[in-house]
């Protein structure tokens, strides 16, 4: 697997999976949603480790810096 995410990509998902966390263990969100919102923070948290998104892609999207040779 290539790496397609940047460093703010990866941020920005790590926050979200803890926020949502948070969230549903503090019975903030609960119910069907609360467990929809933290199965998808935790593929987002494991998808941001791995600096891989299966998502990407059939978009082409890759967030990471490339070097560029001059």
């Amino acid at each position: 697997m290539k790496k397609n995410m940047g460093s703010t990509d990866r941020m920005i998902r790590v926050i979200f999976a803890i926020v949502v966390s948070i969230l549903f263990f503090t019975h903030t969100i609960t119910g069907t949603a609360g467990l929809v919102l933290l199965i998808l923070g935790g593929i987002i948290l494991a998808t941001s480790l791995i600096n891989f998104c299966p998502l990407y892609l059939p978009f082409g999207i890759n967030t990471c810096k490339t070097d560029k040779k001059v």
